[in-house]
């Protein structure tokens, strides 16, 4: 009777081994700023709900105290990421920022988030 083994071989497990340690090394990097922007967002909801932050600064610090409590870095967003616009005769809060990690030697991802939200208006309020 012949017998026949089926299976992967060392080499074949090493292998597989390596690709997914890459795979979670990219994870292991890509992953905190993802949850950081999870946080830019639930930020900005937050800010949608209140009325009076029209003013762009008074937005701005508005935005950074809120942030704060959600664990975005203070260099993550900088003032000017941070807009407020007049659309459909309401304001907007707009978020665009760039985040650059480091993966190996000289390759870095390059990360680019965007948010806008609806702001209320005091008077509406």
């Amino acid at each position: 009777m012949n017998s026949r083994q089926s299976g992967i071989t060392l080499i074949g497990f090493v292998i597989v081994l390596a690709v997914l340690g890459f795979f979670g090394f990219m994870a292991m990097k890509l992953v905190p700023s993802y949850i950081e922007y999870m946080g830019v967002v639930k930020a900005m909801n937050q800010m949608a709900t209140e009325g009076g932050n029209e003013d762009v600064e008074q937005a701005r610090r508005q935005l950074a105290f809120k942030m704060s409590f959600q664990y975005v870095d203070d260099s993550t967003i900088k003032p000017k990421d941070v807009t407020v616009t007049r659309q459909n005769n309401a304001p907007t809060l707009n978020v665009s920022y760039d985040k650059k990690i480091p993966f190996m030697y000289n390759i870095d991802f390059l990360l680019h988030f965007e948010k806008s939200v609806q702001l209320r208006s005091a008077s509406a309020g």
